[in-house]
């Protein structure tokens, strides 16, 4: 059998590593060692580090990587390589180990433990920012373990206000207010969900809401309500005004759904900065946030347009183009002969914005600036993610793949 090569730790020095998947797999034992084989074969997107003297003779053909020496030295290579750590290690002694290269919950791993025999699968560091509880929930169902997670949010059924909407692509404008908001939920103080735009679907759990979270669809409601709640979670496209920022946001989170569509027409040889110049105008004249865009819709003559290709690359939007005949099916208000003698459509940035966002009307229906014209779409609840061409070509704005499921 062929040899496979050995991963010697020295102090001082951050070993060589081969890194495949996702999750690094760690053992130390013949009975850890057991599980992480086990555990790796029906755990796809993972990477099995052991012991040499436990050496099997298959490990060049498994792609397991041997090591001799502390395994406290290998984790100065695994940290900063995988989103999560899965190891069959005692938990005092893996805590030891990794507290000299915590930083911070935004950038550590998920580091997931199990015991020897495998009877369980504790969630340890990032349960939810680095995904460790949901890793461990996986981990755990793949050996008929039990997960063992203890963050308030999960363990209470409420809202982790630091994952809330993530599945979704929604972002906080701002980190500041996390912590002291997931302690109004834990507590179980009177909490507010202002939701304005965005999918619906963010409540996973199989029970009722909380009785201290209280939903509203505006912040205009939200703000009505007597008395105030002692925290907020508000899910807005728009830019709020200075008076509804004091008074939700002074104990509150605002996050920015992926909710608006940019249907954008240009002349060929139009600049990435005239493009962006026009967008970030447009919906600052609109009082959006340019967090909310989530994708820049054009007729296909622009699929390699250099200055819209640089901006949905920059902002990691999806970009999306339809056929002349897609937009044509689309009534728009000021049908064009000049646009269509160029491009076999009555119009561009109007009806792009339309097919992808499945809106009746427009936030803009179209506005003319420059070389560029643009149009503004919000996306609706029951349509967010799911309406699209039948026929439009999409890809993803981030590395050319493809975009949101959209075509």
């Amino acid at each position: 059998m062929e040899a496979s090569p050995r991963i010697v730790l020295q102090e001082g020095e951050i070993p060589a590593i081969h890194q495949q998947g996702d999750y690094a797999i760690v053992a130390i034992t013949k009975h850890g060692v057991e599980l992480a084989r086990r555990l790796q074969s029906v755990f796809s997107h993972s990477d099995l580090y052991y012991m040499s003297k436990f050496e099997r003779g298959d490990e060049a053909s498994k792609g397991i990587q041997l090591f001799e020496g502390s395994v406290r030295l290998l984790f100065p290579a695994l940290f900063p390589a995988y989103k999560g750590l899965i190891i069959i290690i005692s938990l005092g002694a893996v805590i030891r180990m990794i507290a000299p290269l915590l930083e911070d919950k935004k950038k550590d791993p998920g580091i997931v433990v199990i015991d020897d025999k495998g009877e369980h699968v504790i969630s340890v560091l990032s349960g939810h920012l680095g995904g460790a509880n949901e890793l461990t929930r996986e981990v755990a169902a793949a050996m008929g373990a039990r997960p063992v997670i203890t963050t308030a949010s999960d363990v209470q059924k409420t809202i982790a206000v630091d994952l809330f909407g993530r599945r979704f692509g929604w972002t906080w404008e701002s980190a500041e207010k996390l912590t002291p908001v997931s302690a109004s939920v834990v507590n179980e103080e009177q909490v507010a969900v202002v939701q304005e735009s965005g999918e619906p679907g963010w409540w996973l759990h199989d029970t009722p809401l909380p009785p201290n979270i209280r939903t509203y669809g505006s912040v205009a409601e939200a703000l009505a309500i007597e008395p105030a709640p002692q925290a907020a979670l508000v899910v807005t496209h728009r830019k709020l005004r200075a008076e509804e920022e004091a008074r939700l946001l002074a104990n509150g989170v605002l996050y920015r759904p992926k909710v608006l569509a940019l249907g954008i027409g240009c002349n060929r040889g139009t600049s990435a900065e005239e493009i962006e110049a026009v967008i970030a105008e447009t919906l600052d004249e609109l009082q959006f946030s340019v967090r909310s865009v989530k994708a820049v819709c054009t007729i296909d003559l622009k699929k390699d347009e250099a200055g819209l290709l640089a901006v949905v690359h920059k902002h990691g939007w999806a970009f999306v183009t339809y056929t002349p005949e897609e937009l044509n099916t689309v009534s728009v208000e000021s049908p064009s002969d000049t646009v269509f003698k160029f491009t076999g459509a009555y119009g561009v940035s109007e009806p792009a914005a339309k097919l992808y966002s499945g809106a009746a009307e427009l936030a803009l229906v179209k506005k003319k600036s420059g070389n560029v014209t643009i149009s503004v779409a919000v996306i609706p609840f029951a349509a967010a993610g799911g309406a699209g061409g039948s026929a439009a070509t999409a890809a993803a704005a981030a590395g050319g793949g493809a975009a949101d499921g959209r075509r």
